[in-house]
């Protein structure tokens, strides 16, 4: 049992740290390669990483950039639809008027000397990490629902056994107990749903190689859209008690709601304040741990570029903080998955909660 433990943890730093540490090597000296007046950069190199892309870059080997294409899709008011791979703008180039902007990250359409923004509707790194997201979701859960047709009445194997008393927790403890035993079942699909797609993506932006190393849950944009699923089902839920507390709290004074409707306003601020929480804590969490893992490693460099010596004895410094903070954020990602569904569940329970 202790080989079998010892196996799992120098796997789990292969996994999570060398490549990591090999990507912001060869990073590192693709700036140094492209120009050498200009110094290491620790905010390009950081922001680079946590960005979106237009391409899944993997590794740069003496100046060639090892990458998936991705597909680019343009809708101009000038030439109308385009569709191509990425590599068509890749290395500067120009295709059909477009080139890309890595300074502003956008597609820029050249026409007769002007510059124009077309509408971009491409396939990104975090869309694509998005839909991998979904396909490993359908994958898992219904090879698991077919797992249990299959041997109804046993006891439950391999990724059953998994994700059993995950599911199980997210039911009693969480569901049942802030929307109450009659009407958490009508929100249990959404709150599962939920749960482990954060889970996921937060496990798949940890490791460096694809399918993993994209920053979705570190995208404000998506935090955003999973905070107004769970704001517009809070609104379209809610029941008379709910709205009532909202205009015309019982139990509060006259003078706090009239001439001056001072609590409805409270708490139409704060109808909009709790997803607002929801987003930023979420994209908060995750993107803070991506930044400080590679502003770990922007210390080598630093302190290489000061002196060779320097760079090295940093370095073990550097990988052993960098070592602490994976494993931080793999306990993170369970907690920011579960903390977003608990006031999901909260929410609700409050929108449906009847009048005691």
């Amino acid at each position: 049992m202790k080989n079998i433990r010892f196996i799992i943890i120098i796997s789990l730093v292969l996994l999570f740290i060398i490549p990591s540490y090999i990507f912001a090597e060869e990073h590192a000296k693709d700036e140094h390669h492209e120009t050498k007046e200009n110094k290491f950069s620790p905010g390009d190199f950081i922001f680079d990483h946590i960005g979106d892309a237009h391409d899944w870059h993997f590794l740069t080997i003496n100046g060639h950039h090892i990458s998936i294409p991705l597909p680019i899709i343009l809708y101009s008011e000038h030439s109308g639809f385009h569709a191509f791979w990425s590599t068509k703008l890749a290395h500067e180039h120009h295709y059909k008027g477009f080139h890309l902007d890595h300074e502003k990250g956008k597609i820029i359409e050249k026409v007769h000397g002007e510059e124009y923004l077309p509408w971009d509707f491409s396939i990104k790194k975090n869309v694509m990490a998005i839909f991998i997201s979904i396909a490993l979701m359908f994958w898992i859960f219904i090879s698991v629902g077919k797992a249990y047709k299959r041997n109804a009445g046993l006891a439950p194997k391999g990724m059953q056994s998994f994700l059993e008393p995950i599911i199980l927790f997210i039911r009693d403890d969480l569901a049942k107990e802030a929307i109450g035993e009659k009407k958490h079942e009508r929100f249990l699909p959404f709150l599962l749903s939920i749960f482990f797609f954060i889970l996921i993506n937060n496990l798949l932006g940890l490791v460096p190689i694809f399918p993993g190393g994209a920053n979705v849950t570190g995208n404000i944009a998506v935090t955003m859209v999973l905070a107004l699923f769970t704001f517009t089902i809070t609104t379209i839920v809610g029941n008379k008690n709910y709205w009532q507390h909202i205009f015309n709290a019982p139990g509060v004074p006259w003078w706090l709601k009239i001439p001056v409707p001072l609590m409805p306003i409270i708490e139409i601020m704060g109808m909009f304040t709790k997803p607002f929480v929801l987003m930023i804590r979420l994209f908060a969490n995750i993107s803070a741990g991506h930044i400080i893992v590679m502003g770990f490693f922007s210390l080598i460099f630093i302190f290489g570029q000061m002196n060779v010596v320097a760079g090295y004895g940093i370095s073990i410094v550097t990988v052993a903080f960098a070592i602490f903070m994976t494993f931080l954020e793999f306990l993170v990602a369970f907690i920011q998955a579960y903390v977003f569904t608990l006031l999901s569940a909260l929410y609700f329970g409050m929108a449906t909660e009847e009048h005691h």
